[in-house]
């Protein structure tokens, strides 16, 4: 029988400990352990430090009785006589006296003193007196003096044995090592001492572990805020995810941190802005990026969406507010590519205006046959003749351009014809004006019909919304003139003018004068207005052109005049 284990998205069992989690024990871990080993070593320090004050202290007491003159004076004078006094006589002897009121004043365990063969003259025990100390005097009857650690008939202790010289005027020469001096102290005093050190040493380890216990929970909780609760997996997950995405769509994509940094810039969108370089890690306010995309990331304006151009792209982008829980963490900038969408919906409506004029045509066609069929039918067979003779160099509907052999490109002709017919269902003459003269071909005809398409537009909408001019007409005059390499174009109408708007301002990105309708209320600019004479300048200026206001006309008429120059367009 086989079990599966329940797993997390991320691959982890749910129910192993989370990321920050096993940080915040492993840092518990590692301060109990630091603050466990710093407490022994503190305290073993400060034990071996009562051991040696203790040592020093009894060496220091054992010399000062060692070099008291009647004590040396009365050692020395048993030493010199065979044998030693009796027990009695040695409990009552001032050696005796000298060594237990120095033991009681200093609160030594031990104040022992010896001759020269080593045997006690002075013992807390007066038991004892007499007989072989219990640890070897050998060093100090040599005449040096040593610290000892041992264990004697009262016990654990710590102490020195120091030797006791003749003094002068004894029997033995001066300096004759005579016997020696033992003192010790208990070691439960030197424990006594380390009480103290030891509740000094705990506080502070508890007060060290409480610090760091507290530190850890901090940075448990900023490493959890960090990365937003995620576990490492997740992170790891989200990292491939997120270069998969970035790098496989062909939206732009710009991320900015809730500090105003950039954190993200994809491949598309520095192709999309004109092959910037990488500017991430840049203030978003300094990012070198239109002006038009940091006004989207202001506050309250999610979900913005604008269209602007860059060099000869339309592009339209949306600004979106990234939040996890209750959290704003930034923003989200993509960028779209819509300028195909644009040339596809300039041919679209070309094909349109030329539907249109078919219609027409076709609608003019059946009127004019039942014309003929009526006089067939009457037996006017001579008066049909004629009449087909006229519409054979007529044609079956008048063309709406006059004029249009003075330009020479077929499909120059064709353009605005279908403007005319666009014009004409919209009352508005389109004509060619005098100066107009296009000897050859055409070249790139895209960026031709769209900077020529956008002024003529542009003109119909204003001769529309103006007023007629003396003969009740509304109209738009194009002049085109060939230059060599570069197409003069000047476009004019009959509406009233562009008024006191700075003519830059007609060139911004987004700024339109056409009404907006009532669907799009609230929206920013219509899907393609605002967009004509940027595109239309920047397709000029690419190769050196330009597109530029001559005349800002007049209320009542005539309207605006805006001139084009377009290099590199025309070939033999």
């Amino acid at each position: 029988m086989s079990t599966t284990t329940e797993r997390a998205p991320s691959g982890r069992p749910r129910w192993a400990l989370r990321f920050s989690t096993r940080i915040l024990l492993l840092q518990l871990a590692a301060v109990l352990l630091a603050v466990v080993l710093a407490a022994v070593t503190h305290l073993w320090l400060a034990y071996e430090r009562l051991w040696t004050d203790a040592e020093q202290n009894a060496l220091t007491l054992a010399r000062s009785v060692a070099a008291d003159p009647a004590l040396r004076r009365e050692v020395a004078a048993i030493s010199a006589e065979a044998g030693t006094p009796p027990r009695s006589e040695l409990a009552a002897g001032p050696v005796m006296a000298d060594a237990e009121a120095t033991r009681q004043r200093s609160g030594a365990l031990f104040v022992v003193v010896t001759d020269e063969q080593g045997l006690r003259l002075a013992h807390p025990d007066p038991a004892r007196l007499g007989e072989r100390v219990s640890t070897a005097p050998d060093i100090a009857l040599a005449g040096q003096e040593v610290t000892v650690r041992n264990t004697g008939t009262l016990g654990p202790s710590v102490g020195a044995k120091v030797p006791v010289f003749a003094p002068d005027g004894v029997r033995q020469p001066s300096g004759t090592v005579v016997g020696e001096v033992s003192t010790g102290f208990a070691r439960s005093s030197v424990v006594d001492g380390l009480r103290g050190d030891a509740l000094a040493v705990t506080g502070t380890a508890a007060l060290a572990l409480a610090a760091g216990t507290l530190a850890s929970l901090a940075l448990r909780r900023r490493l959890a805020d960090l990365t937003l609760g995620l576990e490492p997996e997740d992170i790891g997950t989200l990292v491939q995810d997120q270069e998969a995405v970035l790098r496989g769509i062909d939206e732009g994509v710009i991320g900015i941190s809730r500090t105003g940094s950039v954190t993200v810039v994809n491949s598309a969108a520095r192709r999309l802005l004109g092959d910037a370089e990488d500017f991430t890690g840049t203030d978003w306010p300094s990012a070198p990026v239109p002006a038009v995309l940091r006004s989207l990331t202001i506050t309250g304006s999610d979900g913005q969406t604008r269209e602007l151009v860059v060099g000869d792209r339309v592009l339209v982008a949306t600004a979106r507010a990234v939040v996890h829980g209750l959290r704003e963490l930034g923003w989200v900038v993509m960028l779209r590519d819509r300028t195909e969408l644009q040339r596809l919906t300039r041919q679209l409506d070309a094909v349109g205006a030329l539907s249109e004029a078919l219609r027409a045509q076709r609608h003019e066609f059946s009127n004019q046959l039942h014309a003929v069929a009526g006089l067939l039918d009457i037996g006017e067979a001579s008066q049909a003749r004629t009449y087909l003779g006229n519409l054979a160099s007529s044609g079956p509907l008048d063309y709406p351009l006059e004029q249009a052999e003075l330009l020479g490109d077929p499909a120059l002709q064709a353009f605005l014809g279908a403007k005319g017919i666009e014009a004409a269902e919209r009352g508005v003459v389109l004509r060619l004006g005098d100066a107009t003269l296009v000897r050859h071909p055409v070249a790139a005809r895209q960026d031709v019909t769209t900077v020529l398409g956008n002024l003529v537009d542009k003109a119909v909408r204003a001769a529309v919304d103006g007023s007629p001019d003396a003969r009740g007409q509304r109209w738009v005059e194009v002049e085109l003139l060939d230059d060599g390499p570069t197409l003069h174009i000047v476009v004019a109408d009959s509406g009233n003018g562009i008024g006191a708007i700075p003519s830059q301002r007609l060139f911004e990105p987004g700024y339109t004068t056409a009404p907006v309708a009532a669907d799009d209320a609230g929206l920013e600019p219509a899907a393609g207005h605002g967009l004509g004479l940027p595109l239309a300048r920047q397709l000029a200026r690419r190769r050196g052109g330009d597109v530029w206001v001559i005349s800002p006309g007049q209320a009542g008429g005539p309207g605006a005049v805006f001139g084009a120059r377009v290099v590199g367009r025309t070939e033999p």
